[in-house]
């Protein structure tokens, strides 16, 4: 038996992400973001939520750029420290030891740490209610050699020991169980 419940938003779990945001180190930020994911294969396109009050939405609507950086288990108290702390009050790459690195298209830096940055261009911020989501072309992708697999190059999800938000609570990616099209892949 199933129960209702008031309308929220039950879609869980979600990749933790770092956003970065800034054009030049002064205005450098990282912002700890849930709502976030794709929007389009082809254009490569993502979104990001971002709640006007805190304190990087104006610099992302300043610059219309940002990077997406994907979080591990090493960076997992950092993760959930840029999201409480407030980037007006405190100087997040430095408090957390974390290394802004040069993106290759856009001016916000990435975070070397991360095992996978994902660079993007703003081409529509829309006001939704709590948050105005910013609809981005993803115009680059940095990868950690460190996960890249030695024959196809592919990136190694499972190496990378990926993080995931899931109401309140973050949990590291568990054992993989299937790949997309193994339920009707043909038997040899």
């Amino acid at each position: 038996m199933k129960q209702d419940w008031k309308p929220g938003t039950m879609i869980y779990p979600l990749p933790a992400v770092m956003v970065t945001c800034g054009s030049d180190p002064s205005e450098y930020n990282i912002i700890t973001i849930g709502w976030v994911g794709t929007i389009c294969t082809n254009p490569p396109m993502c979104y990001i939520s971002v709640r006007p009050e805190r304190h990087s939405y104006p610099v992302l609507k300043k610059n219309m750029e940002f990077v997406i950086n994907l979080t591990n288990r090493s960076m997992a108290y950092a993760t959930d420290w840029c999201g409480v702390s407030s980037g007006k009050d405190y100087n997040k790459f430095e408090k957390m030891k974390l290394t802004p690195g040069k993106a290759s298209v856009v001016s916000a830096p990435t975070i070397e740490e991360s095992p996978l940055c994902i660079e993007c261009r703003v081409k529509e911020v829309m006001a939704l209610g709590s948050h105005d989501m910013f609809i981005a072309d993803v115009v680059n992708v940095q990868a950690d050699e460190t996960y890249l697999g030695p024959v196809t190059g592919a990136f190694n999800m499972e190496q990378a020991e990926l993080i995931a938000y899931s109401h309140g609570k973050y949990y590291e990616l568990g054992d993989l169980i299937g790949k997309f099209g193994w339920s009707v892949k043909k038997k040899k």
